[in-house]
C-alpha cells in the first residue's frame, strides 16, 4: 500500500548504484565538493585534490592555544586532564583534541574553571600558526585590521608579553562583539578597539604590523561548516574578492616604511589567495614579497612537508597536509 507522503521506493539501479564503493565513484563524489568548485580545487592540489577536498569534509578536531599571558601549554593540560589532549604538532601552545568518532562530541571545554580564568582560548592550529608567522614581538604598534571576534588578537597580544599597542578594527561593529569579554578574561590590557574607521587616520604609515584576517569564502573551513559549501556561489566568491582587494588598498596604507602587511584568509582558493596578493602588488608597487620558506623554517625548522610554500607568493595550509583548517598566509614588506 502506498504512501503519499513518502517519497518512491528506490529503484533497482538506484539501489545498485549506492552499494558500489566510494572508491570507484566518480572524483567530485569522493571529493564531496560542488561541481562548480572541483576546478578551483584542481588548481590549487593538483593530483591530491580529491584527497584534500575529502579532508574537508571530515571531522575536524578541536584545537586550543594556551594563553601565554596567564599559563603555559603544560599547566593547562594538567588542569584540563583529557587523557586524549595532547600538544600540537606545529604551534608551540597549541593543544589538540583529536576528532570524535561516531556520534560523540568533543569535551565543553569553555565550561572548564581553567577556560573561565583566561588560561587558553579556543583557536584552530592554522590560525595559531598564522598569528605566529606575523612576528608580532613587544614594544610593537599593530592595527588588527579584520580584527572580528579577535581570535588573532588575543594571539598577538600574548605574542607581545602586553607591551606595545594592538589596533583592533572591524568595520561592522557586531562581530566585534564578543571581543571585550575575551579581552577580559585574557588580561589582555594592550588593545584598543575601534570600529570607527575615521578613528584609524593617526595611524595612517605608522603601524610595523597590519593583520589582514580577510572576509573570505572561509573555504578552508568546510569540515566545521559543512553546509557552507552547499551554500557558496560563485557570484559571493566574486563579491569577496572585490572586497578583499578594496581592503588590501586601504589597510596597506597603515604600514610604515619597512613594515610589514600581512594577508590571511581561511580559504584555500587561489583566487582569494596568491592571486589577490599578486593583483595588490600589480595596483600598489611600494611592497615587496618576504622570504617565506626562510620563515617557516625559522618557526618551524624541519616541517617543510607540512605546509605548502611559494617562497614570494605565501604560506598554504590544509587538513591533508598540514593536519589544520585551510589558511594562506602571506606577508608583504613596505620599501617606500
Amino acid at each position: 500500500m502506498g504512501d503519499k507522503f513518502a517519497p518512491e521506493p528506490l529503484s533497482e539501479a538506484e539501489i545498485a548504484a549506492a552499494s558500489r564503493p566510494l572508491a570507484s565513484a566518480p572524483d567530485v563524489v569522493r571529493a564531496d565538493c560542488p561541481d562548480w568548485c572541483s576546478p578551483l580545487l584542481e588548481g590549487v592540489f593538483e593530483n591530491e585534490w580529491v584527497a584534500e577536498a575529502a579532508a574537508l569534509a571530515a571531522r575536524p578536531p578541536l584545537d586550543l592555544r594556551a594563553n601565554t599571558l596567564k599559563a603555559n601549554r603544560d599547566k593547562v593540560l594538567a588542569e584540563l586532564a583529557l587523557p586524549e589532549a595532547r600538544p600540537a604538532a606545529l604551534a608551540p601552545d597549541g593543544i589538540r583534541i583529536p576528532p570524535i568518532e561516531g556520534s560523540g562530541r568533543h569535551p565543553n571545554v569553555q565550561a572548564e574553571p581553567a577556560f573561565q580564568k583566561g588560561w587558553f582560548e579556543v583557536q584552530d592550529e592554522g590560525s595559531q600558526i598564522a598569528a605566529l608567522l606575523a612576528g608580532a614581538a613587544p614594544g610593537m604598534q599593530v592595527l588588527d585590521y579584520c580584527a572580528g571576534a579577535g581570535g588573532k588578537t588575543l594571539a598577538l597580544s600574548a605574542a607581545m608579553e602586553n607591551h606595545g599597542q594592538i589596533f583592533a578594527h572591524d568595520a561592522e561593529k557586531q562581530r566585534l562583539a564578543p571581543i571585550f569579554e575575551r579581552l577580559r578574561r585574557a588580561e589582555a590590557r594592550n588593545v584598543q578597539v575601534t570600529a570607527k574607521s575615521a578613528e584609524l587616520s593617526p595611524l595612517s604609515g605608522h603601524m610595523d604590523i597590519v593583520l589582514i584576517d580577510a572576509p573570505c569564502t572561509g573555504s578552508g573551513t568546510w569540515r566545521r561548516r559543512p553546509d557552507a559549501k552547499w551554500r557558496l556561489t560563485d557570484r559571493q566568491l566574486e563579491a569577496r574578492r572585490a572586497e578583499q582587494a578594496a581592503i588590501l588598498d586601504t589597510a596597506s596604507g597603515f604600514v610604515k616604511p619597512g613594515g610589514l602587511l600581512v594577508y590571511v584568509t581561511c580559504s584555500v582558493f587561489e583566487t582569494e589567495n596568491g592571486a589577490q596578493v599578486d593583483a595588490f602588488r600589480a595596483r600598489a608597487g611600494a611592497f615587496s614579497a618576504i622570504d617565506h620558506a626562510a620563515l617557516w623554517e625559522r618557526h618551524f625548522p624541519g616541517h617543510a612537508a607540512a605546509a605548502r610554500i611559494d617562497r614570494e607568493r605565501g604560506i598554504s595550509l590544509s587538513p591533508a597536509r598540514s593536519g589544520t583548517d585551510g589558511f594562506f598566509f602571506c606577508a608583504l614588506r613596505r620599501v617606500g
